[in-house]
């Protein structure tokens, strides 16, 4: 490949997609988008991308294709099939799936991948909505490190913690790992929020003197608004960590790793679900706390 920027097919443009796919854009990337909605096309095309009418379209002439869809059967419907990116990307090309999947799911995608001379890295990522805008998310990548390498300038338009973690799947498994403790450590402090506000004490201030001790957590710097406000409005939604942490409980239950609390903060992330709060922030896991402590939802 000569010195030119590598073109790049993204498929996938929501509360995610959207931003990172614009960061890209605005590193000098040639982005050709496809997506369902129509107005995330146009979002695209606004930022100065160019929108495709369907996804073998856009995957055509990419030398990289990023993929940012919701879960496996997603990426599977996605990657398979006559109008899939398999059967219509050149051989060469890198595929870079950057949803949250099970790492099961990205291994059997390289090896089908393979077969057609696609080249792939699974590279979920941790951030939320904010870590996308900012461009400052962790990108966990498994693959091999020669097309690591490739993806590297890429990896660094969307974010500032860009680590191979090892062979492929190894990703995802991280990304799990993340999951497992993002969710318990929004519960937790959810818990702590309610205690706080039932014993009488001024929150904002607990909050910021929690935040700048041992207690203190990236989970608590971006979530403390949501819970000071009650603004559950989604940066990442209780559905979609309700599937990470099926595959977290999933693929630990392969290899023989015990999560007791990880199992109690699943039940509490799938009853929040089952009340009608799945849309919702996962930060509104304070509204599963409250129900608990006799509060009106």
């Amino acid at each position: 490949m000569s010195n030119r920027l590598p073109k790049v097919a993204w498929i996938g443009l929501g509360i995610m997609g959207s931003p990172m796919s614009e960061n890209l854009i605005k590193a000098g990337y040639d982005v050709t988008g496809y997506t369902l909605e129509r107005e995330k096309l146009d979002r695209l095309a606004a930022a100065g991308g160019t929108a495709a009418s369907s996804l073998a379209e856009a995957v055509r002439d990419a030398d990289v294709i990023i993929t940012m869809v919701p879960a496996s059967p997603q990426v599977e419907a996605i990657a398979y099939g006559p109008d899939g990116i398999l059967d219509n990307a050149r051989s060469g090309a890198l595929l870079i799936d950057m949803s949250s999947i099970t790492p099961q799911t990205s291994v059997d995608l390289a090896r089908n991948a393979g077969e057609k001379g696609i080249r792939v890295l699974d590279a979920p990522v941790s951030g939320g909505e904010a870590g996308a805008i900012e461009a400052v998310l962790s990108i966990m990548v498994g693959g091999e490190q020669a097309d690591f390498d490739q993806a590297k300038p890429i990896f660094e338009a969307l974010g500032k913690t860009i680590v191979l973690c090892g062979p492929h799947g190894s990703g995802q498994t991280v990304k799990a790992a993340n999951q497992l403790i993002v969710a318990v450590n929004i519960q937790v402090c959810a818990e702590a929020v309610v205690f706080l506000e039932k014993s009488g004490v001024d929150l904002r201030a607990a909050l910021d003197v929690l935040n700048g001790g041992l207690a203190g957590s990236t989970v608590l710097t971006r979530k403390k608004d949501n819970f000071l406000d009650r603004d559950f409005k989604p940066g990442f939604r209780i559905d979609l960590h309700h599937k990470d942490m099926g595959i977290v409980t999933d693929a630990a239950r392969t290899v023989g790793a015990a999560l007791p609390v990880g199992a109690v903060v699943a039940q509490l992330v799938a009853s929040l679900r089952a009340q009608g709060d799945g849309g919702l922030d996962h930060s509104a896991l304070l509204r599963g706390v409250e129900r608990l402590s006799g509060a009106q939802v």
